[in-house]
């Protein structure tokens, strides 16, 4: 059932001309009351003894999803109003005299404007981190995106770690400093786990966990999770039997390495009760790897919060234990619900403090700077490719050409272009196109290579060849995809579970799906049904690796400009000899075509077409 609630996400905003004279709009958007009903939660959620609030790989989306085109207002809440959710949450575990934790499995960078949008010199997820450490996690663990940069992990190092004293875990992770004497020392980013007490007395050993993530920068060190396990202190730390075992981490909790984690702990530890929180591939998921565990993994961009829950036994018990599990929708309405409060009552001063620091920290950055009007909704895997919906139509048909035609003195030379369709992150919704919804849409800051005079033909056999070797890889072997993994791509794995998803929903067929709306659909391998609101499943369309722009309209042996993204060179040399023996290309024969990076295309083209 569909009902109006005031306290749903919307956004009122006021508009002015800026002072430069240039005619652009900023925009200075304040939360305001809702024209989007939402569905509120059907059931309580099941407590027990010890209850943990779980979020993962949020990626700066710490101002909530604020489009109003669906599935994106079940997510509006932001981390303000998820500040006050945890707040009055720990007064309702202390009324039942029960355990409350909150957990971070990681990935707090790369993702929106609040996080990447900073000004030159500064460092990406710097200031987000400060609204985080305002909140009370219990344990945080770090995550691949915190190691890209250097700079990143130094600041997790010297700012957020100290803040969380102690519980900031890397368990197999160090960086490289400069001690007092100018000598090189690795030492943990964090720590590499913690002990302590819960609210009620209860013992817990925590580790943090990542995957075998081998994209890190220089000066960071990431050690596999099975020589990690026959570490000396890794030992020694579980050798003490807690009242149960947290195990937070940047590591998926299906088709990775927990059960490596897990099992050095059961073969020390038969019967203790052991909490996996996992993250990394941007699903919802669940299983048990015996009965008295249970791994939970949270979603992605805060369109998730996990609730994980157990009674325990005490420490002779060896029963199956009870656990319950879910995943909620980050709105106001799911928050009000589960905390029985309401619009006048929900928001604390804590909370309210958060979200207008998030919204001062997008003015700062200039966030709200407006490119155009985005006429409809762009999505990248909602839509078929190509269509007037798919968004990698958009940038490859219509943005990528004209963004690279200003300014461009070989513009007037027939042109193919060749994008990696990996290189967009996010939907476009209809509405403001803003600098923020530039960076979460098209984030990478690729330039434009090119080989001159290469046959119309030949081009247009390379994209077919390059995405035929995709499909053909991934069905041949794992080989490619796992490179890319361990490098920290996860597209693959989240696109096989939306996949998945829109295949059932065909399955089961439409049927009793007209009051609900857009969202996930989650199938896990727990017991019950994990998703708090029930929706009809995202529709689902396959995309290919390489998208490319519309063919000039000229014979197949014209001689064009062949444009490419620098990301996919060697590839496309690579696939030019496979198609054609009248020419060896080498990588000598790659020019600079623009050194206008893909971030930019879609805001240059929405000025232009868009207003």
């Amino acid at each position: 059932m569909l009902i109006q609630l005031s306290a749903v996400f919307a956004v009122i905003s006021t508009a002015w001309a800026c002072a430069d004279g240039d005619g652009h709009v900023h925009e200075h958007p304040r939360r305001a009351n809702p024209s989007s009903p939402l569905t509120p939660p059907t059931r309580p959620l099941e407590w027990g003894d010890i209850n943990i609030i779980h979020t993962t790989d949020s990626h700066g989306w710490l101002l909530g999803h604020q489009k109003a085109s669906f599935p994106e207002p079940n997510y509006s809440g932001d981390l303000g109003d998820f500040a006050s959710f945890v707040s009055h949450m720990k007064k309702i575990a202390v009324e039942k005299d029960v355990d409350l934790l909150l957990v971070d499995s990681g990935d707090l960078h790369d993702g929106t404007g609040l996080s990447d949008g900073y000004p030159p010199g500064g460092v990406d997820g710097h200031e987000t981190t400060k609204f985080l450490a305002e909140l009370p996690y219990d344990v945080m663990a770090i995550g691949n995106h915190e190691l890209y940069v250097y700079a990143d992990t130094l600041d997790m190092h010297l700012n957020l770690a100290p803040k969380l004293n102690g519980r900031y875990l890397s368990s197999n992770v160090n960086i490289t400093l400069a001690d007092q004497n100018n000598n090189t020392v690795d030492v943990p980013v964090g720590s590499r786990f913690a002990k302590f007490k819960t609210q009620k007395g209860r013992t817990v050993t925590a580790l943090g966990v990542i995957y075998d993530f081998t994209g890190n920068d220089q000066n960071t060190t990431v050690q596999k999770v099975e020589d990690m396990v026959k570490e000396s202190w890794f030992l020694e730390a579980i050798k003490d039997e807690p009242d149960f075992f947290l195990l937070a981490g940047h590591m998926p909790v299906s088709r990775d390495n927990w059960p490596l984690v897990f099992n050095a702990v059961r073969a020390v530890h038969a019967t203790t009760p052991i909490l996996i929180l996992g993250g990394h591939t941007h699903i919802r998921d669940c299983l048990q790897l015996d009965g008295r565990s249970m791994s939970l993994e949270s979603g992605r961009y805060m369109e998730t919060v996990g609730w994980m829950s157990t009674s325990l036994d005490g420490t002779n018990g060896s029963n199956n234990l009870t656990f319950s599990r879910r995943y909620l929708d980050t709105n106001r309405v799911t928050y009000e619900y589960h905390t029985q409060e309401n619009q006048a009552s929900f928001d604390t001063k804590k909370g309210q403090a958060i979200t207008a620091g998030l919204l001062q920290l997008a003015v700062d950055f200039d966030l709200n700077f407006t490119f155009g009007i985005a006429p409809h909704d762009f999505t990248l895997t909602r839509a078929p490719y190509p269509s007037n919906d798919s968004q990698l139509s958009l940038f490859a048909e219509l943005a990528t050409p004209y963004a690279l035609s200003v300014n461009n003195s070989r513009a007037n030379n027939p042109n193919y272009m060749l994008v990696n369709s990996g290189s967009q992150r996010f939907d476009i919704y209809a509405g403001t196109f803003t600098k923020n919804d530039q960076l979460t849409a098209s984030p990478f800051t690729d330039i434009f290579f090119y080989i001159p005079e290469v046959p119309l033909s030949v081009a247009l056999d390379t994209l077919q060849i390059m995405n035929e070797n995709g499909s053909e890889n991934r069905k041949r072997s794992l080989g490619r995809e796992e490179e890319l993994y361990r490098r920290g791509d996860v597209r693959a794995r989240y696109m096989d579970w939306l996949s998945e998803m829109g295949q059932r929903s065909i399955d089961l067929g439409r049927r009793d799906t007209n009051n609900l709306t857009l969202g996930y659909v989650t199938t896990d391998s727990c017991p019950g049904v994990g998703d708090d609101i029930i929706h009809t499943p995202l529709p689902f369309y396959s995309i290919p690796d390489f998208i490319a722009s519309i063919p000039p309209d000229v014979s197949n042996d014209t001689l064009i400009d062949f444009v490419f993204v620098d990301f996919v060179v060697d590839q496309v040399v690579e696939t030019l000899n496979i198609v054609q023996s009248d020419k060896e290309y080498v990588s000598g024969d790659v020019g600079t075509y623009s050194t206008l990076e893909t971030s930019e295309v879609l805001g240059i083209y929405a000025q232009f077409a868009w207003n």
